[in-house]
């Protein structure tokens, strides 16, 4: 009888590690095909929170026209290279123009996400492709956002943007409800545990 539940167990332990598995690919799918957006203010200072709104708001306002005509994550990723001085320069004025005088520095980066909730959708963890942008040291609370396909201002459009760069399945999972709410905690612990064990 306690072969018959030790063997039970273990077949239960690989089925769950072979679905996390296949479950993680699918979700690495998708960061493959999103590119987002982090911005980290200078402090949690009610101030610096409210800054870091106002340049928010407007470098998402500037790189929603800037990727209106993109197809492709390279192609957002190559046009926001491109364009990299003109959006510091946008955040850099909001800045200034708030009576401010933090530096502002951008880069594109490969950054570690955990799972995130995002009105009707969820962005399972894992490493994505974003641009970070910091004010000042950097040091308070983060925003952060789906910069490519575009859901920073949510709507059905952006919806339709987001289905068409997924697949079916990719789709569903980042729109389901709460049946996939369990494995995208159980993806999350995985992932971290591989991060840990790649340094």
């Amino acid at each position: 009888m306690k072969r018959f539940v030790k063997a039970l167990v273990v077949g239960m332990i690989i089925t769950i590690l072979a679905s996390t598995v296949t479950f993680s690919g699918e979700c690495k799918e998708i960061s493959d095909k999103v590119f987002r957006i982090h911005i980290l203010a200078n402090s949690d200072s009610k101030e610096d929170q409210a800054l870091k709104l106002k340049v928010r708001d407007e470098v998402i306002a500037y790189s929603e026209e800037l990727l209106k005509d993109v197809h492709s994550k390279q192609e957002a990723m190559n046009t926001v290279l491109i364009n990299l001085d003109e959006i510091q320069s946008v955040a850099q004025q909001v800045i200034l123009d708030e009576g401010f005088d933090y530096p502002v520095k951008l880069k594109i980066t490969k950054m570690y996400f955990d799972t995130r909730y995002y009105e009707s959708i969820t962005m399972p963890s894992g490493l994505y492709d974003a641009l970070r942008i910091e004010i000042g040291k950097a040091k308070g609370k983060n925003w952060w956002c789906v910069m490519y396909p575009s859901l920073c201002i949510y709507s059905d459009a952006k919806s339709d943007s987001l289905r068409d760069n997924l697949t079916d399945r990719e789709y569903k999972i980042i729109t389901s409800d709460s049946k996939y709410e369990f494995r995208f905690k159980i993806v999350e612990c995985f992932s971290k545990m591989c991060e840990l064990f790649s340094r």
